[in-house]
């Protein structure tokens, strides 16, 4: 995966050597010197990633991070610091300033490599759904995270054959605060419920950890999972492979234990925050779709689904009907008991509506008290014989209105249009003809389903 990459160091020969490094694997390659030029270039050129020299004079790495990440415009940027210090304290600052991973001097073309090929990943998944969620609101900033959410306890699965390195890397975790767990005993964590991290050591002998790394990302619960490798010089190969069926890091033998801590730290943040967007993209993808009141689709929907139908139906010419429906004397429930009496009574009526449809019928609310039922392959008898049973299922029982008070007797007028291939795509055309049938309806008498010949 290639990617623009911004490298920042004050000294001229580190730049150079970086960008020869990167250009090599057909990297583009942004240069800076110091922490002001780093700004501007990563507002003008919007880089994938960072590579962020720590000791520089003026300002240093970790003010330069706190600046890209106190910035909206370039906050989602995933920042690397490069640093020649390996003391604790220094790789925390780093993680506090906002830096989403570290590398140390002097380091081999392997580990930064993998480095840049695990983030580039992660910034396109999360760029993707910060995009489709903007399309549909506002963008996500970091601000906008649960801090708490984010940075509770990590829960981690060890996988190791050998028992007192297993051991060793779980009492790290759980010193930490972490909640471990090995792949034998998670029990039903293993399907992916739960667990943030999957430490996996690539020296397995008794299974091939190359198969687990996939079966984890082809598992719908276990996907999500970060995959954190335990490799050293002799399996780097089988390291590579790994990255490409998707694990998130490697570490390298000996482990150190600073080291895994802050990896397990990063890596359950990306997850958490990659799965946090993908429940504000799912939201907002329900909420396009979706009547917030009764849980029904929208008019929105409803269009899109009806259009599509219309138009097979033309082609093939496969029946498709609609029932319009309409609560009869509604305006006198909401003036008599209140409009939240009255938002009951249209819930009450969405679950009839749910309840006394096939699972291939599209149920919808239009507006106010006005709903449609769009019934793919169905004629015209049949979809009144349906609305029938819905109109008889609303007046059958009264609708509760809270507890101590009398129930409400409520009736529903209906009208009903079949398409079979004769009309044009157009689903205005049938739309009019079911609200004709259900203004016929209500003249009528209401309580009542007419239909009118399409």
């Amino acid at each position: 995966m290639s990617g623009r990459i911004l490298v920042v160091d004050d000294i001229l020969a580190n730049r150079r050597l970086l960008q020869a490094k990167l250009e090599a694997r057909y990297f583009e390659v942004i240069l800076a010197s110091n922490g002001p030029d780093a700004l501007v270039a990563a507002a003008e050129h919007a880089p994938d990633v960072i590579l962020l020299d720590v000791m520089m004079p003026g300002m240093d790495g970790y003010e330069v991070c706190q600046r890209l990440k106190a910035n909206p415009q370039t906050a989602h940027i995933p920042v690397v610091m490069v640093t020649a210090l390996s003391q604790q304290e220094s790789r925390l600052q780093g993680l506090r300033a906002g830096a989403d991973d570290f590398i140390t001097k002097p380091f081999d073309d392997f580990g930064l490599l993998t480095r840049i090929s695990a983030l580039l990943r992660y910034h396109s998944v999360a760029k993707e759904l910060r995009q489709r969620e903007a399309s549909g609101g506002p963008a996500i900033f970091d601000a906008d995270i649960d801090a708490d959410a984010m940075d509770r306890p990590s829960r981690v699965v060890v996988v190791d054959e050998s028992v007192h390195r297993a051991r060793r890397l779980s009492d790290y975790l759980r010193r930490a605060g972490h909640v471990t767990a090995s792949l034998q005993d998670a029990g039903d964590q293993t399907e992916g419920r739960g667990i943030d991290v999957l430490v996996l050591a690539l020296d397995q002998q008794g299974f091939d950890p190359l198969r687990l790394c996939a079966q984890f990302k082809m598992g719908e619960r276990t996907r999500a999972v970060a995959i954190l490798l335990i490799c050293n010089e002799i399996n780097q190969d089988k390291a590579l492979k790994a990255l490409e069926l998707g694990a998130s890091d490697i570490i390298m033998e000996p482990v150190d234990r600073e080291e895994l801590l802050a990896r397990v730290l990063t890596q359950t943040r990306r997850t958490r925050y990659i799965e946090i967007l993908r429940r504000r993209v799912d939201r907002g993808i329900e909420l396009s779709v979706i009547d917030p009141l009764t849980g029904l689709y929208n008019r929105r929907h409803m269009m899109s689904q009806l259009s599509q139908l219309m138009g097979r139906s033309v082609v093939d010419a496969a029946p498709v009907s609609i029932a319009a429906f309409d609560i009869d004397h509604f305006k006198s429930v909401n003036d008599t008991h209140g409009h939240e009496v009255g938002d009951d009574v249209l819930c009450q009526f969405a679950d009839r509506l749910r309840e006394n449809v096939r699972p291939m019928d599209i149920v919808c609310r239009q507006g106010g008290e006005e709903f449609l039922v769009i019934m793919p392959g169905i004629p015209g008898d049949l979809a009144c014989m349906a609305a029938e049973r819905i109109r008889c299922a609303v007046a059958a029982t009264p609708f509760g209105i809270g507890e101590g008070k009398p129930t409400l007797d409520v009736t529903v007028s209906a009208g009903v249009a079949t398409n079979e291939g004769q009309l044009t795509g157009d689903p205005q055309i049938l739309l009019r003809q079911a609200d004709d049938a259900l203004y016929a309806a209500k003249k009528s008498g209401r309580n009542r389903v007419m239909s009118l010949a399409a």
